[in-house]
């Protein structure tokens, strides 16, 4: 007796599938004789993927700058899974975890190497605030929340310091494990081809098509070697769209060179969130599609990719034994006209709708899905 059955479910392969939930993880998939307390036939109509992962969100409550609710940026937009990028240093850790215990969206975090975190924008300035032995205490005592570090190495955050809180947070990294590294790029000093000559496989360049002279096209619209020599060795990129890091130009000449995003994400906090650009991910998402990539490419961006860049060994997937986190979505034909952080617009056709969310094997309607009442979840 599995505890829920999705019957005809859709893969973005085109596949139609059965997808059965017990116990608050994958029981089976394809198509099965067996009974469900509850099933729902999607009726090869929806969309079905694994759950949604946002891999650079800000939803400490707490924070005086980014702040947000993880269930309104998570689990409301189809999202089943946030990743918080750096809001809390090893000062505000405990908060953030027990605020977030409650949440249905599963949050994990990305601890600043500042340990006031994002108190305000130049965590970075003050190299006093970068303590190993508060980090490493930090990550003892949340090893199952704490998935990685945080470094924004921007002009504005690391003040006079340049290049110096990216060789502390490298070391840092080296003796916790080798956490993933995710690094905010921005206005310089310091340089690209200083942040990205000190990353190594596995670190994660965030705002990768950022639209500031320091981005990752040289004048000529090339890719910088520096970058190029980057993700030979297994630097990933990550798009952290936010208030003021995705330009559209500088976005499509990079997919067009074949330089794809490993995970797309939307660096949103209630202001982006409200105000736009950002607005969901979904909306994220939707822009990638209009900018050339294909609906497999972007769900992977969000979901096995995500998982892996993060090492959420049991997300991520549609297969036996993985957690029950699935989103449910539409791919719907309409003329929309979305904005990037430059306010450049781009004329798209189609939108990723979610329509639900299944959490943990709890099915949960997206705002959308509910005002439609689709189906019964």
């Amino acid at each position: 007796m599995f505890d829920l059955l999705l019957r005809q479910a859709r893969l973005v392969d085109e596949t139609v599938t059965d997808i059965a939930i017990k116990d608050g993880k994958i029981a089976q998939m394809g198509i099965t004789e067996g009974q469900a307390t509850k099933t729902v036939d999607l009726a090869g109509k929806h969309y079905v993927s694994a759950g949604w992962i946002d891999a650079h969100v800000h939803c400490y409550p707490r924070s005086p700058i980014y702040h947000d609710q993880p269930d309104i940026i998570g689990i409301a937009t189809g999202v089943t899974t946030v990743i918080d990028a750096g809001s809390t240093g090893a000062d505000d850790i405990d908060d953030f975890y027990t605020l977030t215990r409650e949440a249905v969206t599963d949050v994990y975090a990305l601890l600043n190497i500042s340990r006031v975190g994002l108190i305000a924008q130049n965590e970075l300035a003050d190299m006093n605030n970068i303590n190993a032995e508060a980090l490493q205490q930090a990550v003892k005592r949340h090893p199952d929340f704490i998935v990685g570090l945080k470094a924004r190495m921007s002009s504005s955050v690391v003040g006079d310091n340049g290049i110096a809180p990216l060789t502390r947070a490298k070391a840092l990294q080296q003796e916790n494990g080798n956490l993933p590294l995710m690094v905010h790029i921005g206005n310089n000093p310091p340089d690209l081809d200083e942040i990205a000559e000190r990353l190594s496989a596995g670190d994660i360049i965030t705002h990768c098509y950022n639209g500031k002279p320091n981005r990752i096209l040289t004048p000529a619209g090339e890719l910088r070697a520096s970058i190029t020599r980057a993700i030979a060795r297994g630097v990933r990129l990550d798009v952290g769209h936010g208030s003021a890091s995705l330009s559209f130009a500088v976005a499509k000449q990079a997919i067009g060179l074949g330089i794809l995003p490993h995970t797309i994400s939307s660096d949103i906090y209630c202001r982006n969130r409200i105000n736009g650009p950002v607005y969901s991910l979904a909306k994220v998402m939707s822009k990638f599609l209009a900018l050339g990539m294909t609906l497999p490419q972007v769900i992977a961006c969000v979901t096995e990719h995500a998982a892996d860049g993060l090492r959420l060994r049991r997300k991520g997937r549609l297969a036996a034994g993985y957690d029950a986190d699935l989103t449910i979505f539409d791919l719907r034909r309409q003329l929309v006209l979305f904005r990037d952080a430059e306010n450049d617009s781009l004329q798209a056709d189609q939108l990723l709708t979610p329509l639900a969310a299944i959490r943990a094997g709890r099915g949960y309607m997206t705002e959308q899905g509910s005002a439609e009442h689709v189906f019964d979840l």
